[in-house]
């Protein structure tokens, strides 16, 4: 989406399809917005009048313009934010949203956007919240309509309108920084909404490359061969049912001093779960295409911090499989003996994330990371607990987990902690080995995140656990149904207020 940013008050050097104009709710603040609107725009009377729009939360009006003076456009879309005293970047992001689904509902292009003055919010704020919901908002995968009319988001470009030069700086500030997370976002959704068949293993390596050459950074993909050679016996197990061979990719980007230890980013790469010989149902099968919605958030992260030249070292690692049923594939009762020696139980095929995590985890340690983060739709349970509205957070580094907690208090994208207290160890102690990959029917996100303890060594480490939040069965105000890209703006938020 193209973004431009005028020092006027309402734009006066082009049409744009509609103006948009947020609008208190509060008494005082909606008398005072309703008399000043009227005074530029005589053709809204008849829609204040009606009482129709109260400026609530998300509400909307839209109005045509004739002749008017003020704007060269032709509608003026009023979009409701709520009290004034209780506007939040949430509050502007959801206002945002719902004009973006009513410009694309009429198949607009263009729109230009008054910065309203008043708020609790700084500028800089109200710039990067805005640019998330109009360009989140009605996001759809439309490759594959013959109908190339059909899709959900005609938006091309953005005006920003303000008089002020300061406060149209920090918009541009805030706006600019959202666009490329947003960007990052949108891959994200993507990678994982892509159906297997153009979304396997090596089809992601692929992705992961053309992400590093555009956003310049080193992509290494390691392939069965040299997987074997580094004795990933996780990837491998799970891999034995797959025709499609196993991939190991490797991220490397450099933004911050060389002495610097890099965070390294874990994504779960399967993509395809059929739950392998432990076979999931045939209903609602066809969504675990989006299995690898963590690799996707890793990849699509790396790119956004590149584009950003963000302060920091980063190394995104994924692992990458199909976990599918044949002959030769991992059954119940085999037994894996990783390279650090911790041997495993295979309980339950369909808990296959994990085994290759572990394995990626250890690869993590070499680089001596001041943090380690590895995200995954992982566990069923973590839904359970926590619905599609949170992230299942588990770790060892308070530090980092308290980082997370902000940022994702910070862009909506919330994480939960969830205890990983040493007696729920228990439940996945084996019987012939160390541990095993499953540990029954209760603490199922719980006891997922011990078994990827037991392969973190002295890395401060935190689990998340994204199988709710990742994967939406129905819209959200600006994620679509299905994968939401959840992830990447939480981390990015993180990465740029990291300080040692």
């Amino acid at each position: 989406m193209k973004l431009t940013f005028s020092q006027t008050a309402l734009p006066q050097e082009k049409a744009h399809d509609a103006l948009v104009l947020f609008v208190p709710s509060g008494e005082k603040q909606f008398a005072d917005a309703q008399k000043r609107i009227i005074a530029d725009f005589p053709e809204t009377k008849a829609v204040f009048d009606s009482g129709d729009f109260k400026a609530k939360r998300d509400s909307l009006a839209m109005t045509y313009l004739g002749g008017t003076t003020k704007s060269k456009s032709s509608r003026l879309l009023l979009v409701g934010v709520g009290e004034s005293d209780k506007i939040t970047l949430e509050s502007i992001r959801r206002a945002a949203a719902a004009a973006a689904k009513a410009a694309s509902g009429k198949k607009l292009k263009s729109l230009a956007i008054a910065v309203p003055t008043g708020l609790s919010l700084d500028a800089e704020g109200f710039g990067e919240a805005a640019t998330e919901g109009f360009c989140l908002a009605a996001y759809k995968l439309t490759r594959y309509f013959s109908d190339k009319e059909r899709t959900s988001n005609t938006l091309e470009s953005l005006t920003f309108c303000s008089e002020n030069k300061k406060t149209l700086a920090d918009v541009k500030k805030g706006a600019e920084y959202a666009e490329t997370v947003c960007n990052g976002t949108l891959l994200a959704r993507t990678l994982a909404t892509t159906p297997n068949n153009d979304m396997y293993p090596e089809k992601l390596a692929d992705a992961a490359q053309k992400a590093g050459k555009e956003a310049g950074f080193k992509v290494t993909v390691l392939d069965k061969k040299k997987i074997e050679a580094l004795k990933m016996y996780g990837l491998l197990a799970v891999n034995q049912g797959s025709k499609r061979p196993p991939v190991f990719i490797v991220m490397e980007y450099n933004g911050g001093s060389k002495n610097d230890k890099p965070i390294v980013l874990v994504g779960k790469g399967v993509t395809f779960d059929t739950g392998g010989v432990s076979i999931k149902p045939a209903a609602g099968m066809g969504e675990m295409k989006m299995d690898m919605h963590g690799a996707a958030t890793v990849i699509s992260t790396m790119k956004a911090a590149a584009n950003l030249g963000l302060k920091v070292n980063l190394v995104g690692i994924v692992p990458s499989t199909e976990n599918m049923v044949s002959g030769s594939a991992v059954v119940p009762g085999d037994v894996i003996v990783y390279n650090n020696n911790v041997s495993v139980e295979v309980d339950n095929t369909d808990a296959e994330g994990r085994l290759i995590l572990a394995d990626a985890l250890i690869y993590a340690q070499k680089y001596k990371p001041q943090a380690c983060i590895d995200l995954a739709t992982l566990t069923g349970a973590c839904v359970v607990a926590l619905g599609m509205v949170t992230t299942g957070m588990m770790g060892t580094d308070a530090p980092l987990k308290s980082r997370l907690k902000l940022a994702g208090d910070y862009t909506h994208e919330y994480v939960c902690e969830l205890p990983i207290y040493e007696e729920y160890e228990e439940l996945i102690k084996g019987d012939i080995t160390d541990i095993k990959n499953a540990g029954g029917r209760y603490a199922g996100a719980i006891t997922a995140a011990l078994f990827l303890k037991r392969f973190v060594g002295e890395m401060p480490w935190v689990h998340l656990d994204i199988a709710g939040t990742a994967m939406l069965s129905s819209d959200a105000p600006y994620a679509p149904k299905g994968a939401s890209g959840v992830g990447v703006r939480l981390l990015c938020d993180m990465l740029r207020k990291w300080k040692g």
